[in-house]
């Protein structure tokens, strides 16, 4: 059996939120910001419906300062990437977990 192992990712949608170029302590270039992505599905009386996935997305350095600058609300997006999930316990002992791109 070969061993198979693809992340890859490409999304088509709209940025949900204004944007915020940030830097980190280092100096580094980044932004995260939201994308609204459209779903199909066919509902009980074969009625199409239609909903939307928000997914987050973050982008580094030269990438982050390109999509501050030429993006805003409402904008159409297409992103390539990979998805990456993390999860974390906050001080009250709840787990959470987060998904993104």
């Amino acid at each position: 059996m070969a061993n198979f192992n693809l992340n890859k990712v490409i999304l088509g949608g709209r940025i949900t939120a204004d944007l915020e170029l940030k830097q980190t302590q280092s100096g580094i270039a980044t932004i995260q910001f939201t994308i609204a992505v459209n779903r199909r599905f066919q509902g009980k009386q074969a009625e199409d419906n239609q909903t939307a996935d928000f997914i987050t997305v973050k982008a580094w350095r030269q990438t982050a300062e390109f999509v501050s600058r030429f993006f805003k609300k409402g904008s159409s997006i297409c992103v390539v990437g990979a998805i990456q999930t993390r999860n974390w316990t906050d001080q009250q002992g709840v787990k959470h977990y987060s998904t993104e791109v």
